[in-house]
Parts: structure tokens; sequence; C-alpha cells
């Protein structure tokens, strides 16, 4: 390790300030003199975007966050994390922004599906095993966002309320988590907590999470989340990012100079600068392992997806499907070929390839008819023009020409071809149409900017989508679409241009989609379609979720309802085939009022690039649907016991305390639809023993079913008969209301039929403690409940404490 402080010795206050501060807007500077190269950071909870965004240089595209917890395997996720490590160098980046362990205070809360789970414990665990992979490649992590940023609506500015004791034992577990395994980073929240803007507060980011958890990592703000020079300076950030409207650099040298912020903090700041540099090998003479490159993007992405699904329902063993005993299959919705494998915003990467649904049951099925139909399009937007009516789609950025396979393009960052953003000026793309059938076809421009649009030599379009003045945030996370009929003869070629241009230096940010739809029935006349397929197959698989307009970074979610007409198609596929499989294509909760008609019901989430590929495994039984639920799903959106993303007066107060998910659910007397830890599996456990000793549970379940097969131990703590919900902190007398059960450890089992297993489970000593002016030990009786979801107890024990 290289002597930090002989290194901070060298530098002049100018040097050491411009360490802090974003050169641009994925990067540190370098100082070759002391052997320090650039730091790079790039976005990544589900894969390594790098610097641009660019079809030239494509990422795997993991399955989302939710799906991770959902697999509650800490092995997986580390494997997972050493995946992306592993990307994050090939990438030439240092340190990887993510994961976000937020929880799932409210389905209703855009980001959702980006962040693990409504449970402190469950995130913290997947957490680490995240964090120890990507760190085993030397690639930094910052889990984020510190503190309370749980919903999107006002994030910039909302003051979040917090109760001590609830920021205490549920929303900084996570992060508490992290940073005593080791973790290298955290990315501070655009919000404030209990009144002081979370870039500048001191109290969490730098007495707790420094001082009383002895992190040595670094802080960096949320992109442009820091405001104020001097206030940041104290309040415990380290890099303020990105350059642009960025308060630190000449500005924190002057008030260095003039003392409102003393040199001492600053260096303090480099020092974990350089530490982190020295980890991840952008400083010469750090010593680093050697980690093996021998990940599979593909195959991880495959067990990531199977290990994630839960099978929330299903009769009379309606799945795994036998293949041999089937003819025809309905393949229904539109997301099964245009499949939604990540969610908006800056967890979007670009992946190589993606397998739909479509395509995925046609690969293992090749004797079947695998027949498909639209049935209910929820999507607000025309999907980006391909397929074979179509020629290759090209853009050209000056001097720069590629390829696509689809007609849309973004990027966040540097552009394709290493070009120059302050170069960029105009981009164009290029293509032909061939329509196979005559009608009226409907083109579409969706993106931010200034377009034309031209086919057949005629200009359709020339205008703004959006209006002057808006912001740049706005104009990325809220793109907007202008749509035209045209009408075409079959097997007659059309010229389609595309032309896009941009203000001087604005070319950082870039999305831009060619829409397509042919000719066809309406809305009415696709679901008849799809009901009239279905009567006639001998299963019928309907694929229904969200779109990027339903859950995305940026806003909040106004439903759990699915979009469109998709609950009324369900019902009517159902009605015509009670062979009817539903797959929940949708990072987080949503309704399914349909639920008790189908024959099964399968959750995928965002399931990443191998989405088809899994699916089709599952369907059939190459795979086990290995996942239980990391977050609670409703019957109905006012059962929700937390459901407010809506400030009020500039504020949202978090009243429940820690009576959130299954916590709050368990408060009340309305059930949910499927309960936290829910999950069903293709065979059936039994549990055998459960015994309690000193800090750890042994249970011992066995495989009564026909075929090999996954288990979730769970391990939940209650009160005992003898210790009432409401207890007494012995210290201070205060009265501490507690939950009525809590997770407090976790295994997973794989067992072949008639195998029985035993598998030892920690107990941390937190799980008996709440906080209450301190971490305190509540003494008293408690019930130990080993389980196969929350809802579904299998043995308990009682201990005293």
């Amino acid at each position: 390790m290289p002597d930090l402080d002989d290194l901070l010795q060298q530098l002049s206050l100018e040097e050491k300030v411009s360490l802090l501060t974003g050169q641009d807007f994925w990067s540190l500077p370098a100082i070759p003199r002391i052997g320090l190269r650039s730091l790079v950071m790039s976005d990544g909870p589900v894969g390594v975007r790098g610097t641009g965004y660019t079809p030239d240089d494509p990422s795997v595209a993991l399955p989302s966050p939710t799906a991770l917890a959902a697999t509650w395997d800490t092995a997986l996720a580390r494997r997972a994390g050493r995946l992306l490590g592993q990307e994050s160098r090939r990438k030439g980046v240092h340190l990887l922004l993510g994961p976000t362990v937020n929880l799932h205070r409210t389905p209703l809360g855009g980001r959702h599906f980006e962040c693990y789970s409504e449970d402190p414990l469950l995130t913290g665990e997947i957490a680490v095993g995240f964090v120890e992979g990507v760190q085993e490649h030397n690639v930094g992590t910052t889990v984020k966002h510190l503190v309370g940023n749980d919903f999107e609506t006002d994030r910039m500015t909302v003051d979040v309320r917090i109760p001590e004791r609830a920021l205490r034992e549920v929303y900084l577990a996570p992060f508490e988590r992290v940073a005593e395994s080791g973790g290298w980073g955290v990315m501070s929240s655009y919000n404030g907590v209990n009144g002081q803007s979370m870039a500048e507060n001191g109290r969490i980011q730098d007495e707790i999470l420094k001082r009383e958890w002895g992190f040595d990592g670094i802080v960096v703000s949320d992109w442009r989340a820091a405001r104020d020079t001097v206030a940041s300076a104290l309040g415990g950030l380290d890099i303020a990012m990105p350059a642009m409207d960025n308060p630190w650099g000449p500005a924190l040298v002057e008030a260095v100079r003039d003392g409102r912020v003393p040199e001492e903090v600053i260096d303090e700041k480099v020092r974990r600068v350089l530490l982190l540099a020295a980890r991840t090998g952008a400083l010469e003479d750090a010593a680093l392992k050697d980690v093996p490159l021998d990940e599979d993007g593909d195959d991880v992405a495959l067990d990531v997806a199977t290990g994630s699904f839960v099978l929330a329902r299903n009769v009379d063993g309606a799945l795994p499907l036998e293949a041999g005993d089937l003819t025809r299959v309905a393949v229904i919705g539109a997301l099964a070929t245009d499949a939604r494998v990540l969610g908006g915003g800056s967890a979007q990467v670009t992946p190589r390839h993606v397998i739909s649904p479509l395509d995925g049951l046609r690969a293992v099925l090749p004797g079947v008819d695998v027949a498909y139909a639209i049935g209910a399009d929820p999507r607000p937007f025309l999907p980006p023009a391909q397929g074979a009516d179509w020629a290759p789609f090209r853009f050209r950025i000056g001097e720069h020409d590629f390829g696509v396979e689809t007609a849309t393009i973004r990027w966040i960052g540097d552009p394709p071809g290493g070009l120059d953003v302050a170069g960029i000026t105009s981009l164009e793309l290029h293509t032909e149409l061939t329509p196979e059938s005559d009608g009226e076809h409907v083109l579409a421009v969706s993106g931010f900017g200034a377009f034309e649009l031209a086919v057949g030599g005629e200009k359709l379009y020339q205008g703004s989508l959006h209006p002057p003045g808006t912001g740049r945030a706005d104009l990325l996370l809220h793109p907007r679409e202008q749509r035209f009929t045209v009408a075409l003869e079959a097997g007659v070629t059309v010229p389609v241009v595309l032309r896009q241009s941009f203000e001087p230096g604005a070319a950082h940010s870039v999305s831009t989609t060619l829409g397509h739809r042919p000719p066809g029935p309406d809305a009415e006349g696709l679901i008849a379609e799809a009901v009239e397929l279905a009567a006639r197959s001998d299963v019928a698989v309907v694929v229904v979720g969200t779109t990027e307009q339903v859950e995305s970074e940026g806003f909040d979610r106004t439903s759990l309802a699915l979009p469109g007409r998709q609950d009324e198609l369900v019902a009517r596929v159902a009605a015509a085939n009670p062979r009817t499989v539903v797959v929940v294509n949708a990072g987080s909760p949503v309704l399914l009022p349909w639920a008790e008609e189908a024959a099964a019901v399968l959750l995928t989430w965002f399931p990443g690039q191998e989405a088809g590929r899994a699916l089709a495994d599952v369907l059939l039984g190459v795979a086990e649907p290995g996942g239980r639920l990391p977050t609670t799903w409703p019957r109905r959106e006012e059962d929700c016991p937390v459901l407010e993303v809506r400030p009020s007066d500039g504020a949202l107060a978090y009243d429940e305390g820690v009576f959130i998910g299954y916590r709050g659910w368990l408060r009340q007397a309305a059930d949910p639809l499927f309960a936290f830890g829910h999950g069903l599996g293709y065979t059936d456990w039994s549990y055998d023993h459960l015994a309690h000793s000193g800090s750890e549970v042994r249970v011992t379940v066995t495989n009564t079913g026909w075929r090999a097969g996954r288990e979730v131990v769970q391990v939940y703590l209650s009160p005992g008969a003898d210790t009432p919900v409401t207890s007494v902190s012995p210290d201070s007398g205060s009265p501490v209301e507690r939950p009525e059960r809590w997770l407090a450890g976790f295994a997973t089992v794989d067992a072949e039929p008639g195998e029985s297993v035993t598998v030892t489970i920690p107990i941390a000593e937190r799980a008996f403690q709440v906080w209450n002016d301190g971490w305190q030990t509540v003494p008293g009786a408690y019930t130990v409940i080993a389980a196969h979801a929350l809802d579904d107890p299998r043995r308990s024990v009682e201990i005293t404490i």
C-alpha cells in the first residue's frame, strides 16, 4: 500500500480539491506525478454501462434487484457481484454506483424494482453478497441512497422525517451492515432527512457512518445533489459529482483559503479518495490480487432469473408443463415479444441480446405450434421499429456510422465511437421500410430534442417534442412521442430518415426512437384474437406487466393496477382456457384481480437479458422456480399499511415508524394476496427438527416430493407467550412497541427426493435489540419460528434471553 500521507503532502490545495470534484460526467482527474490515474465511475445495479450508453459497447443485463433479492441467496448475489466486477474491469470502471439498499416502504415507489426488499435484514445480506463479489475484482461499490430515498416525488427537495428508532432499526440497517462488512463507498441521496439535506447531513454521514460505524470509504453525492459549497464540505461528503453545476472546485478552494472550511477537512476527504484509488488500482504501486475473469454473463443472468421466479399460484400441478403432451401453445401479450427486462432510469443498460418469452418457448418446443397474439398492448409509446419489413438500421454521428438491431439509441455520458460531445450537433437514422401489408402504418418519433422525420422523401415532422426550458433531468426521464399515420403499399420500399439536432455540448444525454405499428385490428379485435387462439390451444401463456412509463426512476407510480386492458385480457383468456398460465413481468407488486381464475401465476420481475430462456426452463420444469417474495403483494391497494408518496408542505413523515412491509401487515386485519417469503416451487418439504443453541438455530428439512428442489428456510422471532408485544426498555423504562414477528435469519437448501438436510442459521444479537437512546437487548421469552413463508410457519421453539 502506498504511503497516502506522503502523497497527500505532495499536493497543492487546488490539486486536493480537484480530486474531490468531478472533472466530467463520470470521473475524477488524474495526477500523474504522484502515480494517480483518473478514477472512473459507472451506473450499475443490473449491469455496467461504463462512461457511455452505446450499442458499440454493450453490457450484460442481469435481472432487477428485486429479482436478486427474491433468490434469498447470498452466494448467488456474490456471483452476480463478481460478474459486474469483471464487467467493470473490462470497461475501465473503478467505482460501481450501486447497489440500492433503500427499502420497499410503499409499493408505489418509482424505483421499487431497483431496491431489494421491504426487510432490512434480507436487504443487508443480499447487498453484502453483491458488494463482496464486486470488490473481489478490486472494483469499489457505493451503496445508495443514504438515506430515506424510498420514493421519487419531489426527491430533490423533500424533507423525509424519520423517527430515530425507525432510522436506526430499519432504514440505516442495510447501510450499517455493508459498512461493517467492508464496503468502499456510499452515495448520498438528494432528499433531506429530519430537516437537513443529506449532502450536508453531518450527523448521519460523518458522526454515524464514519465515526460510529468506522466506515473508511468515500461518500459521493448523487449527481448534482451537492448544492452548497461550505455546508456540503462540512457535512461528511467526500466527492461532489458531476462537473456540471458543481459547487466545489474553485469555490471550495476559496472557502478553505478564507477559513470557512478547515484544510484538515479537505485532507481527510483526499485520504479517502487515495485509499479508494489504491484499492482499485488507480494508484501506482498498489498491490492488487489477481482475480480470474471467469464468470459467464449469460449463465449468471440465467441462474439469477430462474432462481428469482416466484411461483405464486399452481392449481393441481398446472406447472411444470410436459412438452410431450403439447401440440399448440398460445403465447399472448405485448411483453411476450417486447420483454421488459430492466427498469427505467439510471438502472438501464444496453445488452448484447435479449431473449423474449416467445423466442424462448419456440426454441425449446421445436415440434409444437407456438402461436402468438398480442392481446392487449399496455405500451403508451410505439415499440422501436424492427423485423423483416425493415432494412438494417444505420445511425450516423459525424463521420461515425454504426448499426443497431432496433430503431432506438440512447446514451448517458460518452457518445459512441469516442466522439467529443462538444463536436456533436446532430445524428441521423437511415433505413428502408418494405411493408408486408397495405394500409395505414403508424410511425412515431420519441425521445428529447429537435427532430425531423421523412418517409419516402416526404417530410412528416420537424420540431421539438419538449417545450423550451425543459430541464435535463426531465428530458432524460420523461421522453415524449409524436405519431404519424402513413398509407403504404405492400411490397413497395420507401426510405425512412430520422434526423436529430442538438445544442452545442448537449449531446452527453441522448434518447431517440423511431416507433412503428403496422396495420391491424383495433384494441377489441386484438383481445378477441387472443381469446380465440387460447380457446384452441392446449395451454395459454399470458405475459402481462408494467411499462417504462409506469416503473422508472424520476416519478412514483399512481396506481398498482396493470396498465391498459391487461386485466381484462387475462380474465377473458382464463375463461376460454382453464390451463392459463399468467407470467407477471413487473419489477414490483401489481394488483392481480384475476389471480384465482388462473391455473398458475408466475412472478418474473424484470428478468434480464435471458428472460425467455429462463422462462422456458421454468415452465417446462428444466429449472425450479426458486424465488420467494422479498416484499408483500397486496390484494387491494387500500389494504397496504403504507402507501403515501406525496409530500405535504415539502415534507413526508414516516409516522408508521418501524411498521413497514410485513411488520405493518401483521398489525391490521386485511390479509395480503401473497405474503412476504411466499413461493411454491415444484416439490414439497417437511420441517423435521428445530433447535436453538447460543447464537444460532439448526433446522432439518426433507424433500418429500418427486423431484429435486430448492427451499428457502426462513427463521422469524416473535415475543413469546409471556412477553407482550409492547415491551419496556430495562434501562430507560420507555415503552417500545415491537412487531408481532420479524425475520432473524435464512438459508437456502437444495435436496434430492427423500433427502434430508440440516442447515445452521446464525441469529445476530441485534435481532433481540431495539433502539432506545442506544441499542438495548430486550430480555424475556421469544418464539423462534422456522417457516416456509411468513404466513406458513412449520416448527417453533421457545427460548429465553
